[in-house]
């Protein structure tokens, strides 16, 4: 549900500094996509036939996830006017708040139907605290909204929605693969060692998202061998995150994860090769993102989606198969193949893309531009 409220959309917002679009139209397309997604979790949640309780729950965690997917459009915004500290501040503030609200509900009622729903509203409580209330203090904030505008808007990201859920799939393939080929406990050691991930992605992200409206401003002015340097230097320091995230998962990486995990130390004791191959899909990972939002803002989001369902039609294929023949080291496998495979297709369609911008504009200009 966060993905249909989410829409694909930031990538392209916060690297919209022609202000092709408003705010206003920005809000008012997540006002749609919100309310779809709560639509569809109910229907959701009536489909399945869920307890009572159950029921009650999943629909106060879509409203709380919805209500997160809404406050990313004021989160891409302050990014996009170069205040991406606001951004930090309201997603540290609401969560800290969010998840209070939730534990400490949950601890003396005993109840998780109220706890959900207490979360939420601290949620929206929170999105009004550090989101509206701090964009209404910013001057010069287009609010303004055309009908027309909202709807090029829907269809210039709508390749973009679809490549999230690609997105999302083509990450967990391996994940489904042993669920549907392995036991639970196998499933719970791949969990274990795909977790280190989530560390390479968040670092990614520090290094690689301050620096997206910088080379969106680079792009659109034609500073185009500044946007090329740009995107070498986040390359290589992305690759040195990558020799030591390898370093430190063959000497550390089993042995504390065996801390983190002691009911399962024994099997991971067995899957030193296997967590190799997810830190080398996770740093394949963050290169595939940079070239990702680096396509994004050339405007080529339609080479994005086609990458996506090819890899995604190969991870339906070949997760399963190495699964089968490899165990987790077949899962792990599959996923640096896959992640390699989006590297690839999207590293490869950037410098196309770069390479023809360049040469069109050195001949219109007579090879006098910077390129």
């Amino acid at each position: 549900m966060f993905m249909v409220a989410y829409f694909g959309i930031r990538p392209f917002h916060i690297t919209d500094t022609e202000s092709r679009y408003s705010f206003g139209e920005y809000l008012r397309l997540r006002y749609l996509t919100c309310a779809a997604a709560v639509l569809f979790g109910l229907f959701y949640v009536f489909v399945n036939g869920y307890s009572y309780v159950k029921a009650m729950t999943v629909i106060w965690l879509v409203i709380y996830k919805v209500v997160d997917g809404f406050a990313d459009a004021y989160e891409a915004e302050f990014q996009r006017n170069g205040r991406l500290y606001l951004t930090g501040k309201s997603n540290t503030f609401r969560t800290l708040l969010s998840v209070g609200v939730f534990l400490s509900v949950l601890y003396v009622t005993r109840n998780l139907v109220w706890a959900s729903q207490a979360g939420a509203g601290a949620q929206l409580l929170g999105l009004l605290l550090f989101d509206v209330a701090v964009m209404r203090a910013i001057p010069g904030v287009d609010r303004s909204v055309k009908g027309s505008q909202v709807c090029r808007l829907f269809r210039d990201n709508l390749l973009l929605f679809f490549s999230v859920v690609l997105d999302f799939y083509i990450f967990s393939a391996a994940k489904y693969a042993i669920e549907g080929n392995m036991t639970d406990a196998d499933l719970a050691v791949y969990g274990a060692i795909f977790m280190p991930t989530s560390v390479i992605n968040l670092v990614a992200g520090f290094v690689i998202r301050p620096y997206l409206t910088k080379l969106s401003v680079q792009w659109e002015n034609r500073r185009y061998k500044r946007f090329r340097s740009i995107v070498k230097n986040l390359v290589l320091v992305i690759l040195g995150l990558t020799v030591v995230a390898v370093l430190g998962a063959w000497f550390l990486g089993i042995p504390v994860l065996s801390l983190l995990y002691p009911n399962i130390g024994y099997a991971l004791a067995r899957c030193r090769t296997a967590l190799l191959y997810i830190i080398l899909g996770g740093a394949l990972n963050a290169l595939m993102t940079l070239f990702y939002y680096s396509l994004i803002i050339m405007k080529w989001q339609r080479v994005i989606f086609v990458g996506y369902l090819g890899v995604g039609a190969a991870a339906f294929l070949i997760s399963p198969v190495f699964v089968r023949a490899m165990g987790i080291d077949g899962g792990a496998f599959s996923y640096m193949i896959l992640m390699f495979l989006l590297m690839l297709c999207f590293g490869a369609a950037a410098f196309g893309v770069y390479r023809r911008t360049v040469l069109r504009e050195l001949g219109r200009k007579g090879g006098r531009r910077d390129a």
